[in-house]
């Protein structure tokens, strides 16, 4: 474990690489022995910070959702991270790719609460009981480590390479089959990539429910009209100046975020 020191040092250096979109190298290689309890408090620095400068959370993230992404990072749960009101996108304003330092989008079926969620012990039946809407979601991921050489360590830290998000209307989810909603990822006539929402732990309710138990250790709840993003439904994909970005899904619609 790192001492606060050199967890308030990470922390600082992760804010310098956002605000100058000057990546750093990989944490575990200038910090051996940094650990998930580390990364999780660097990361709350982080919020911290954001929130003290009068930001505030709108959501959480779930990251490494998928089994294979769990391997590839040597772990057997996902991890999380925050979602805050700066990081909004709207689907009629251009984002500047050069404001990221390497920039990709992901496929996700979110979840605006309606209720707060119960932490521990939480079930699927309680995420669709306090679930308003579903909702058409494309997540902008970054990463502060240079070439996204990043273990678990260096994502959780990062705020789980979270940097934006654009959300479409959506609808109530008990009039959809949630493990069963396929997406399609496009940019002009190319399809990027397709997935199918039980890519996320089997049933993106399942990945709520499974952060609404998580952050209950650390004395959070998921609020009332929070954004919950549980995980991407496709592989990530990169992004770039001039082009526009849409994911379609089945039975919630298409959402786009256009670069400049």
């Amino acid at each position: 474990m790192l001492s606060d020191r050199h967890r308030l040092h990470v922390a600082q250096q992760l804010r310098s690489a956002e605000h100058g979109r000057t990546p750093v190298a990989p944490l575990g290689a200038r910090f051996p022995g940094i650990d998930t309890e580390d990364a999780y408090e660097i990361q709350l620095l982080n919020i911290r910070h954001r929130l003290a400068a009068g930001d505030r959370v709108t959501g959480h993230k779930v990251g490494l959702s998928s089994p294979v992404m769990q391997a590839m990072m040597g772990v057997d749960e996902p991890d999380y991270g925050h979602l805050l009101h700066s990081m909004e996108l709207y689907e009629d304003t251009p984002v500047p790719a050069t404001a990221y330092c390497a920039p990709r989008v992901e496929v996700e079926v979110g979840f605006v609460l309606g209720a707060d969620l119960p932490g521990e012990g939480c079930t699927v039946a309680d995420v669709l009981a306090a679930t308003e809407r579903v909702v058409p979601a494309l997540e902008l991921i970054d990463s502060r480590i240079a070439d996204w050489r990043i273990t678990i360590a260096d994502t959780i830290a990062d705020n789980a390479s979270s940097a934006g998000y654009v959300i479409g209307e959506g609808r109530d989810p008990r009039e959809l089959d949630l493990k069963a909603v396929d997406a399609t990822l496009t940019s002009g006539s190319e399809t990027l990539a397709s997935g199918r929402s039980d890519a996320v732990l089997g049933d993106p309710a399942a990945s709520v429910a499974w952060l609404a138990r998580t952050v209950a250790r650390f004395g959070v709840q998921l609020r009332k009209g929070h954004l919950i993003l549980p995980g991407s439904c496709t592989r990530a994909v990169d992004v770039a100046a001039g082009r526009t970005y849409t994911a379609d899904f089945t039975g919630l619609g298409p959402v786009s975020l256009s670069f400049i």
